[in-house]
This record gives C-alpha cells, sequence and structure tokens, in this order.
C-alpha cells in the first residue's frame, strides 16, 4: 500500500506541478482562457476576474503539486486535489457535451487535448483523487510542520517570482507556433498526404408533402415521385489542420501583402498590438526609434493590429507615424504576450521576439543581423533561466530531505 500510495502521489503531483507551471508562465494567456470560458457560459461581468484567477488556480495546482510529490502537508493537498478534481470533473463533461470551448486550456498551449480527452483524463484524476482521499491518514511528512510550511512558502514565493518575470516579460518557454526561430509559411503548409476533412452529405427529399432524410447510397433515384429538395453536409472528422492557419497582413487599403513580408529577403521589423488603444505608450515609443533606424536602413517596418482608422489617427496624431496593416485580434494575441510587441523577421522566419519592457536601442541591430545569432542567443538565454528555476526547486526540496532528519512531527 505504500509503494501504491507513493505511485499515486508522483503522478498526481507531476500533473498537477506541469498543469500549474506551463499555465504560470504565461498568465496573459490563462486569462484569454477563462474569459472565454466566462464569454461561453454567459457570464461576461466576471471578465475582471479573469488575471486573478489565471494566477490564483496555477499557482493553487503548483503547490498542491508539490505537496503530493514532496509529501509537505500531504493531507492538505489531498483535500486540494479532491477539490479540483471534483470541480473540473463535471466542467470537462460539460465541454466534452456542448462543446462550447473548443480546448479546455488545462495545459495551456503546451499539450492541446480534446474536450472528450480531457473528460477522461479527468476521470481518472478523479479516481486517484478519491483513493488517495481515502488513504490519507496513512499519508505523512518527512519534516516538521513548520518546516514544510516553510518548503511550501518557498515554493510559492518561487512560483510567484517565475509568473511575475514571465508576464513582464515573455514566457519563460513559448509553447505557441509562433516562437522565436519558427519559419511562419512552413508552419501554415498542409503536408502532402494529410488527413483531410471527412464529411457526411444529406440529401433530402420530398413525397406526398413529406419530407425525408436519405445519405448518398440509399437516396431514391430509380423513385421519380421522390422530389429533391436539399442537401447539407456535415463534418464527421477533422482532417490536419496546420499549426498556423489563420495569418494574414492587410494594408489598410486592403491589399494583402502576407506573400510580401514573408517572402522579403531583407529584415522586416512587426510591432503587434492587440489594441492600439491600450498599448504600452514607452514601448511605442521604443518602437518608433527602431521604425527610423529600420527605414533608414531599408528594412521594413509594419504595425499589425485589429484596431480601426480611429486608433491609428490618434497614434498618428501623437507622432507615431507608422505603416499601419490589419491583423486578426486572435491571432495577435497569439503571436507575442505583449501589448505592444516587436517582431523581427526574414524570409518569414522569426528570429527576436521583444515584449515592450525589452525592446532594444536601435544600437543592437546595427552591424551584421545573424539570425542564428540571435535565435539562439534568446533561446539560450530562457533555457538557462528555466532550467535553473527548476533546478534550483528540486535541489532545494533533495538538500533538505538530507539535512533533516525524517519525522513526523504534527505532519497534518
Amino acid at each position: 500500500m505504500k509503494i501504491i500510495r507513493g505511485i499515486v502521489r508522483i503522478i498526481a503531483g507531476s500533473v498537477f506541478i506541469f498543469s500549474g507551471f506551463v499555465k504560470g508562465i504565461d498568465l496573459s494567456g490563462s486569462a484569454i482562457k477563462f474569459e472565454d470560458y466566462f464569454q461561453a457560459f454567459h457570464l461576461d461581468f466576471l471578465h475582471s476576474l479573469a488575471f486573478p484567477l489565471a494566477f490564483l488556480f496555477p499557482t493553487a495546482e503548483f503547490l498542491i503539486g508539490i505537496s503530493l510529490l514532496f509529501s509537505l502537508k500531504p493531507r492538505i493537498g489531498a483535500w486540494g486535489f479532491l477539490l479540483f478534481m471534483s470541480l473540473f470533473t463535471p466542467l470537462t463533461l460539460v465541454l466534452a457535451l456542448f462543446n462550447p470551448v473548443k480546448d479546455c486550456g488545462c495545459f495551456g498551449d503546451a499539450l492541446i487535448l480534446t474536450n472528450w480527452q480531457t473528460f477522461f483524463k479527468n476521470l481518472f484524476l478523479l479516481a486517484l483523487a478519491l483513493w488517495l482521499f481515502l488513504n490519507r491518514k496513512n499519508l505523512s511528512g518527512p519534516y516538521p510542520s513548520f518546516f514544510q510550511w516553510g518548503l511550501l512558502f518557498f515554493y510559492f514565493l518561487m512560483f510567484a517570482g517565475l509568473s511575475a518575470y514571465s508576464f513582464r516579460h515573455l514566457p519563460l518557454f513559448d509553447f505557441r507556433p509562433y516562437k522565436t526561430g519558427t519559419h511562419i509559411p512552413g508552419k501554415m503548409t498542409v503536408p502532402p498526404g494529410a488527413p483531410q476533412d471527412k464529411y457526411q452529405t444529406t440529401l433530402i427529399y420530398e413525397k406526398n408533402g413529406v419530407r425525408k432524410e436519405f445519405s448518398t447510397d440509399n437516396f431514391p433515384w430509380q423513385d421519380s415521385t421522390w422530389k429533391f429538395v436539399d442537401q447539407k453536409s456535415t463534418l464527421i472528422k477533422k482532417g490536419y489542420v496546420p499549426p498556423i492557419h489563420d495569418f494574414s497582413i492587410l494594408r489598410q487599403d486592403g491589399i494583402d501583402i502576407t506573400d510580401q513580408i514573408l517572402k522579403d529577403p531583407g529584415y522586416t521589423f512587426l510591432l503587434i498590438s492587440y489594441d492600439l488603444s491600450e498599448a504600452n505608450v514607452g514601448g511605442l515609443e521604443k518602437a518608433w526609434n527602431i521604425s527610423v533606424f529600420a527605414r533608414d536602413k531599408g528594412y521594413g517596418f509594419y504595425v499589425l493590429t485589429p484596431s480601426g482608422p480611429e486608433e491609428t489617427h490618434k497614434l498618428v496624431e501623437n507622432g507615431f507615424s507608422f505603416t499601419f496593416c490589419n491583423t486578426d485580434e486572435t491571432t495577435c494575441k497569439t503571436i507575442i504576450r505583449s501589448n505592444p510587441g516587436l517582431l523581427l523577421i526574414k524570409e518569414g522566419t522569426i528570429l527576436g521576439k521583444w515584449h515592450y519592457h525589452d525592446i532594444p536601442d536601435p544600437e543592437v541591430f546595427s552591424g551584421n543581423l545573424l539570425s542564428r545569432q540571435l535565435t539562439v542567443l534568446q533561446k539560450d538565454s530562457n533555457i538557462r533561466l528555466g532550467l535553473l528555476l527548476i533546478s534550483g526547486l528540486l535541489l532545494f526540496a533533495v538538500t533538505a530531505r538530507l539535512v533533516l532528519p525524517p519525522g513526523r512531527l504534527d505532519d497534518r
């Protein structure tokens, strides 16, 4: 039984740590998902709670996972585990049955599951939660109670710091299709032999005032007394969808310049803003300096936004005479978690991404802009920071276990 309890704790703890982590480093994306839920269930008045919940839920998941995996106040962790699964299992059943939201967002953008896959995953976890809860009296922490609380508080501070860093800059790990190094046209292509959408065609015929539906295999083609009325097609199996399938750039005169920009052999800067009226002014000023630099160097510089002429005119009146283009709001939010955020691309490949807090001075782009250097530098920086934080998390727990003798002093 002790071995079974250990296996259950490892599975539950690992899933919850992973789930909380991938959502915690992308608070903006988590908030967007909460807004999708509120809209789907006609709870628009709760939109102001989207961001607080985007922090609280992943934090709770992460700490429950830590509690179970490292046996820090594991009985409280068992309560939290059961509470979460009791709440979300019925919710995911509703999602599976009625599909108001296509992706539950359980694992952020790191792992996309269908609503039915999510429901069955939650059924499995709910069974583990019930078993662990019923056996909670046999769960105990290896340290004195005060030290267990101290470790949990340490993990809370680490998680909060990681979330704050990712929010004020960019997510530590980018799981979206527009991450640095991505060749956008390649992500828009359907590979040969990829599954296609499958539809079921229904034919509607009428006879003696009575309408009846037939399939393409059994419609009454030999009986002239049946008169064709209509037909409808129903999607029965979704085919392959490219990771990027909604990217387009339209000039203000309506001309599509997507291919022109993605095939440009030179360097192109794209300033992304899903709402110009809420764009950070300091970020716009930094971007304007780079746009002047780009014009002098012969590089392209475009602002991609769904905002209309009214917002763009206001910026022009304030001295920001950018070249504005129209791009879908959801696409803008997906490309970069920053308003505004800056991209540098070359022949459709994303060489660099910057939050408005981190937009560099124009001098950084002087000289030879080697795409490989920019990509490697940014990736290495994020990976080093992530590995440092995760290693610190694990090392702290292991060290504490070695330094402190096992005990069961008030381990509930």
